[in-house]
């Protein structure tokens, strides 16, 4: 027999090797059915106002989602695009079981679908693994429309025992879905007898509420049940997708673990109802003892009283109080040749105080009466921001209805004025830089690093001010704190057409607020001072008018988003690449998508780091 060398038995046994690890995993591993075959489809009747305009939209609209779903870690996409009015609202959704290729090339595909319906002003499809949908308007909060259920012929062979398991475990999921964090979850189930699996999954798109997340998944639920005992059985809304079947759809370890999320309102009943009688214990405790130290305290008042200079490090400091005599003397009368400019939280004066200082005096009438318990403590929360880029209040004056806040003045007025008012100039790069950057510093303060977590809600250029070095200050942000309860939704003092150019659409449609409706609005500030062009009024190209977020978009999309900027600036001042880095900036602060937009913070990151590695690329970037 010829002898083996080594490289022979090394061989045999990576051969061996690679067998075992091939044949091993799972025990109950089997092939996943990665089924394509689309089940809905729907052509709107209506056509677009231009042919041209709408199927340029269409396409810049499916070029957006698709990188989106390329870059993005949620398999979710939203898009607008607009061109001539004809606007293009877009949502793409992918399976949480599917990896980001097969989304991708799924989505790919359906939009080769979607183009069977030529010109159609809507239209939508709906895949296992994916679905499309396009609007000529604002679809986004719509959730339960039009349902599509399809159950096979086939039924199990233990048809009483699957139909029980099959209906426990898609019950199971109606509740857990709406309690994920991304509204999905995907389970199995055995049968009792152990000769089959479940397989199943729930799942809602994020551009929808979690109360209509619940009514959906209630309403697939229902459907699917009346499938039972089909092996499979798939139901879809325009805001959620339900799926179970017999033959594996997903790996085994990409399951949800339900069980907790079941748990979690039963617990929640019993942790509230333990922990309402332990509070009331503990709050009668307090009382009694309170009123023994109280006892204690009076009748050796002489001997334990507390340091105030001690004390006044702990609580907050509330601003000056100022008389109104002083005011009208500081500003001779409210004259309008005082009058500095005015909106909607009131009118802005010039003051000289009696001590020489010069300041800013808001009058303002949407101080109510009842909010007077509650004042003095917001005011204190507004005095004791102390940031370089955030305006610092000074004191305060009541009159009847009115409020009086005693601001520092700013030489150089507000960035509005800089830009397009009476105080036009022209900025170098380098101090339209200093100001984006100041502005997010300034926000960020606001957001995370003060005691009190503080949203603007409106950040816009008039209430950014300017200090003599053009050194950014932030007004106006705590005006909102002082709002009577029934005006704290800014939709009832702004006009449309500058609510929707500023503010983020998920709060101007819903009032759903967060620390992002400010990013959202910072990245419109942003090509405002890089364009020197306002943002609800551009003109791209003769006789086009549109948005500047959408004029940006297009440019970018083209990749010529350095046309964006403004003709005065000297090439010379900036590097393209620094220029381009901060059109982009902007454009990922205004997503649709509220989780794709980054914090304040990390805007703040971005900025200050000159790393070109460190820049997302791309329309839209994921910092979750």
């Amino acid at each position: 027999m010829k002898p083996v060398d080594n490289s022979t038995w090394w061989s045999w046994g990576l051969t061996i090797f690679l067998v075992v690890i091939t044949t091993a995993g799972p025990v109950r591993s089997q092939p996943i059915d990665r089924n394509s075959t689309r089940f809905a489809l729907y052509c709107s009747q209506y056509k677009g106002m231009s042919p041209e305009y709408w199927s340029t939209n269409l396409n810049i609209t499916f070029s957006r989602l698709r990188r989106q779903l390329t870059i993005n870690s949620v398999p979710y996409a939203t898009a607008r695009s607009l061109l001539n009015g004809d606007s293009v609202w877009g949502l793409a959704s992918c399976r949480g079981y599917v990896s980001k290729a097969d989304c991708v090339a799924c989505f790919e595909y359906a939009v080769t679908q979607l183009r069977d319906c030529g010109f159609a002003n809507g239209a939508y499809v709906f895949f296992d693994d994916c679905d499309i949908r396009y609007e000529n308007y604002n679809f986004y909060t719509q959730s339960i429309i039009q349902s599509n259920l399809q159950c096979n012929n086939q039924s199990s062979n233990q048809q009483q025992d699957f139909k029980k398991t099959a209906d426990m475990l898609l019950s199971d999921l109606k509740i857990v879905v709406p309690r994920t964090s991304n509204f999905y979850a995907a389970s199995t189930r055995d049968l009792a007898s152990g000769n089959a699996t479940v397989y199943a999954i729930g799942q809602c798109n994020l551009n929808i509420s979690q109360s209509d997340c619940v009514k959906c998944m209630d309403s697939r639920y229902t459907a699917l049940v009346s499938c039972l005992p089909s092996s499979l059985g798939r139901s879809v809304d325009r805001g959620c997708f339900m799926k179970y079947s017999t033959t594996p759809f997903f790996r085994q370890d990409q399951q949800t673990n339900i069980t907790p999320l079941l748990q979690d309102g039963d617990s929640s009943k019993k942790t509230a109802i333990i922990g309402g009688v332990l509070v009331g214990g503990l709050c009668f405790l307090f009382v009694v003892i309170s009123f023994f130290l109280w006892r204690l305290v009076t009748k050796n008042s002489s001997s334990s009283q507390l340091d105030k200079s001690t004390a006044s490090t702990v609580l907050l400091q509330g601003p000056a109080r100022y008389s109104y005599d002083d005011l009208r003397k500081a500003t001779n009368n409210f004259s309008n040749q005082n009058r500095l400019g005015g909106g909607v939280f009131g009118e802005v004066y010039k003051g000289n105080l009696k001590n020489g200082d010069i300041v800013a005096i808001k009058k303002t009438s949407m101080f109510s009466t009842s909010g007077k318990i509650n004042i003095n403590d917001e005011l204190k929360i507004i005095c004791n921001v102390h940031h370089r880029h955030v305006i610092r209040l000074i004191g305060y004056c009541s009159k009847g209805p009115f409020l009086f806040l005693i601001h520092e003045y700013m030489n150089n007025g507000s960035l509005d004025k800089v830009l397009y008012g009476d105080k036009s100039r022209n900025l170098s790069w380098r101090q339209r830089y200093e100001i984006i950057y100041g502005t997010a510093r300034g926000l960020a303060y606001l957001h995370e690093q003060y005691h009190v977590t503080i949203i603007h809600r409106d950040i816009k250029p008039s209430n950014i001010l300017l200090d003599n070095e053009l050194q950014p200050k932030i007004a106006d942000f705590g005006m909102i704190r002082l709002l009577p309860e029934d005006k704290t939704h800014l939709s009832t003092k702004f006009p449309r057409s500058l609510q929707s150019a500023y503010v983020a659409p998920e709060y101007a449609i819903n009032g759903q607020l967060s620390e992002k409706v400010d990013t959202y609005s910072f990245g419109i500030v942003v090509l405002e001072i890089i364009s020197r062009k306002r943002c609800h009024d551009t003109k791209d190209g003769e006789s086009v008018n549109q948005s500047l977020l959408d004029h940006a978009w297009n440019l970018y999309d083209s990749g010529e988003h350095l046309k964006l900027l403004d003709d005065s600036l000297d090439p010379s001042e900036y590097e393209a690449e620094e220029a381009k880095r901060m059109i982009e900036i902007a454009l990922i602060c205004t997503q649709s998508l509220v989780s794709s937009r980054p914090t304040m913070t990390e805007v703040v990151t971005l900025i200050s780091d000159k790393s070109q590695d460190q820049m997302p690329r791309g329309g839209s970037v994921n910092f979750s």
